[in-house]
């Protein structure tokens, strides 16, 4: 996998409609690790990529999900896990 990549998904999945951030998980163990950095809420394996998020609680959860997974999709191959870890009113730090 290239570094680039994580930060690319990053990008494109916190420009999108309805995403207040990228989540690390529950314990913090969602991220790509790069050089002398982490980008947190995207890991990209061989088999899949996961993406976790907090979303703006005025955002349909179901659309949101539904293009982050067709973002990402596009980026990567084999399966798009979506998780939306919290709901952020906005105004407030993700």
């Amino acid at each position: 996998m290239s570094s680039e990549i994580a930060d690319t998904i990053a990008a494109a999945v916190t420009g999108l409609p309805g995403v207040a951030s990228l989540h690390a998980g529950m314990f913090g163990e969602v991220g790509t690790y790069l050089p002398g950095r982490r980008v947190v809420g995207v890991r990209v394996t061989e088999s899949s990529t996961d993406i976790h998020v907090c979303i703006f609680a005025d955002a349909a959860v179901r659309d949101t999900a539904l293009r982050i997974r067709q973002a990402v999709s596009g980026l990567v191959t084999g399966p798009v896990n979506v998780t939306v870890e919290d709901v952020v009113g906005r105004g407030r730090d993700a």
